[in-house]
């Protein structure tokens, strides 16, 4: 029987180095994509006459979107080569692109928003199933350092290159910068295998739709009000009937029958939550309460970005050398000093927010690392594509989700409410301090849930330590 844990060729791995190189790319570009208009939203309202909450569907229908594609093409991925769904992906990214920057009207380029984030959401399919697909155990964690490595390029590098295209050009032309994904599809045509699941098995739109209508009423109820979650509640509960009782359902309901997979998805959804506060809540606490002019703004939140891609690839190897828990550890430790810091000098220098930042920018790169980690290695090979796509759904799910409630918190006003934090000695941004105390907290109860469920120790074979669900997954390939 063949083992998961035998040496590649070195062309195997040469490609398999390549490939992670154009992945990194590709999530650079998705990346500033994705945020790239967030700096520009009260242009969009002006020129079209909107308010801020019509044009903020820009970047809502994308994240939106975005979690609902990225389950989809991992389903997919288990049926399909790889390399023809990433051509397809990337395609229609490039198409949506094309249709945004020649817009003249709002519903154009939404329309053209849209297309992108149905052929963008390949990116985070595949950021999950390479690393699984093209790389042993033992090496999977740099691997993934890569992807986070990509992510952290494309946060530090999309407000810049933002702010200097629309101080030259018209904001369209934020659209042209996805274009560059086609100069990736013939390297991912020569580097992706052609694997391809033997599968006779029906595609479940239905399953797929109901799913979708779940996913969009929830997001939604967080700002637009509760009957839209009741709605929510309804069609998932349609959603949980349809898998239950479907011949060939669009996730197999045997999923989350795999405890460890579970509370790898509950652990994730956690961290998602928490973690996005330090790219929504930063800018707004420093507008806020630092004062600082947007192109500030920007400047002040490089170093953190830079810094997560530098330790990145650090923290990935470091998985590999000594475990995931050990790097969760870190990351626990890196992300509770950083909020607690930020809850204690809100009010401080605008310097202090930037140095503070790197401390939670890093561990949120270290964490992600080691929680993707942790939960593949719960997954037998036929439900890597759809179980790592639920992963990523999950994530997304998380994110917006918390952007609506930091939104309506922050909104409730920081003059009113008294900060919890008995350090804190400031005349405003006491609402600030208060999530971040909380968020704090958080990494304890995250931190407490994840030693419980991966994080007691075993020696493994390879040398080193991992999870003993990671040594029992291994033992079993």
């Amino acid at each position: 029987m063949t083992t998961q844990t035998e040496a590649p060729t070195q062309a195997t791995q040469q490609n398999a180095n390549k490939l992670m190189r154009i992945l990194m790319f590709t999530l650079t570009i998705s990346m500033m994509s994705g945020i790239m208009f967030n700096i520009v939203l009260p242009k969009i309202s002006q020129e079209f006459s909107l308010t801020i909450a019509q044009v903020s569907w820009l970047s809502s229908a994308y994240i939106l979107i975005y979690a609902i594609g990225a389950v989809t093409y991992g389903k997919l991925a288990d049926r399909y080569k790889l390399k023809n769904l990433v051509t397809l992906g990337l395609l229609v990214f490039t198409v949506g692109s094309l249709i945004g920057l020649t817009s003249h009207t709002f519903a154009m380029a939404l329309a053209g928003r849209c297309l992108q984030a149905i052929g963008a959401a390949v990116i985070p399919a595949i950021a999950m199933i390479i690393p699984l697909r093209y790389f042993a155990p033992e090496r999977r964690g740099a691997a993934l350092g890569m992807t986070a490595v990509g992510l952290a390029f494309g946060n530090a590098l999309g407000p810049v290159i933002a702010a200097l295209i629309v101080s030259m050009v018209h904001w369209r032309w934020l659209f042209a910068v996805p274009v560059l994904v086609l100069a990736t599809i013939p390297y991912y045509r020569k580097y992706l295998g052609n694997e391809q699941t033997k599968s006779t098995s029906k595609f479940d739109w239905i399953g797929g739709i109901l799913l979708a209508v779940t996913i969009t009423l929830m997001l939604l109820s967080v700002t637009k009000g509760i009957w839209l979650l009741l709605g929510g509640l309804v069609f998932l509960g349609l959603f949980i009937a349809r898998i239950c009782t479907a011949g060939e359902p669009f996730i197999a309901p045997k999923l989350f029958q795999n405890k460890k997979y579970t509370l790898g998805l509950i652990i994730s959804f956690l961290i998602s939550g928490t973690c996005c506060s330090l790219y929504v809540l930063s800018p707004l606490l420093l507008s806020d309460v630092q004062k600082l002019p947007s192109v500030w703004i920007g400047f002040a939140l490089v170093p953190a970005a830079v810094a997560s891609a530098v330790f990145g690839r650090k923290g990935g190897r470091l998985a590999d050398k000594k475990g995931n828990s050990f790097v969760v550890y870190i990351a626990s430790s890196l992300l509770f000093a950083g909020f607690l810091l930020l809850s204690t000098f809100t009010g401080g220098s605008a310097l202090f927010i930037a140095v503070f930042l790197i401390l939670g920018n890093v561990g949120q790169s270290f964490i992600v690392i080691a929680i993707s980690n942790s939960v593949s290695r719960t997954l037998p090979q036929e439900q890597v594509g759809v179980g790592m796509g639920m992963l990523a759904m999950v994530n997304f799910i998380s994110q917006g989700i918390a952007i609506g409630i930091y939104s309506k918190i922050v909104d409730l006003g920081s003059q009113t409410i008294p900060s919890w934090n008995p350090l804190y000695n400031y005349s405003s941004g006491s609402i600030f301090s208060n999530i971040c105390l909380v968020l704090a907290a958080s990494q304890i109860v995250i931190f407490a849930i994840y030693y419980l469920s991966f994080g007691r120790m075993t020696k493994h074979k390879l040398g080193g330590l991992m999870p003993e669900a990671e040594a029992r997954t291994l033992s079993n390939i």
